[in-house]
């Protein structure tokens, strides 16, 4: 299969079987994952590996009360499909694992340039600092996904579960100065979704 076809055949999975997945499979994909590139090679990626049931549980049930929170404050009109909207921010319960990636920010030329320069430009290298380390960890999780997929684990990278997240940081201790970037369930798919639709290269390219 080509890389192509790879990236086109893999879809998000959020229906799992109960199997586990060894811990050397788990392996493999954050071996894919640290593979990535990164912004001056500084690799500003962490991965936290959540088999207990018991931590899984407590996370969903921090994403339940924040979505109970949220709902309070939803137009009533709009009630049905943020219930359903929020309904997939707990998809993640039911993996045997879940990966977390955590990612802080790049501290480098913001250190260097002395306090005469320009607050505008000050403030675009704060930006770009904050920026790279959750570019870099993206492109890492992306790894990670396609990995899944050539190996034919269902894994599915989640960022509406992040509603909740001073409670999730709480319960996995994420170090100070470190932001989560996605949960992302893995285990052996139990669901085979169709493909989504694409919007057309044409419609998404601005030639310059």
């Amino acid at each position: 299969m080509s890389l192509l076809e790879l990236i086109r055949e893999r879809r998000s999975i959020r229906s799992f079987k109960p199997e586990p997945v060894a811990r050397e499979t788990i392996l493999a994909l954050l071996e894919a994952a640290v593979a990535a590139p990164s912004a001056s090679n500084k690799q500003p990626w962490r991965f936290f590996v959540v088999e207990s049931r018991e931590s899984i549980a407590r996370m969903a049930a921090a994403v339940r009360e924040a979505i109970a929170r949220i709902q309070g404050h939803i137009p009533e009109s709009s009630q049905d499909a943020f219930r359903a909207y929020g309904d997939y921010f707990t998809r993640f319960e039911h993996a045997p694992a879940v990966i977390v990636p955590i990612h802080r920010a790049l501290h480098v030329l913001s250190n260097l340039v002395d306090g005469g320069l320009a607050e505008a430009d000050r403030a675009a290298i704060h930006a770009m600092e904050a920026q790279s380390g959750l570019i870099g960890t993206s492109l890492a999780l992306e790894n990670l996904l396609l990995m899944a997929h050539d190996l034919g684990l269902g894994a599915s990278g989640m960022t509406g579960p992040l509603v909740a997240e001073p409670a999730l940081r709480a319960i996995l201790e994420v170090p100070t100065g470190w932001g989560i970037v996605a949960l992302v369930p893995i285990g052996w798919p139990d669901e085979q979704p169709a493909a989504p639709g694409r919007k057309p290269v044409d419609k998404v390219v601005r030639w310059l």
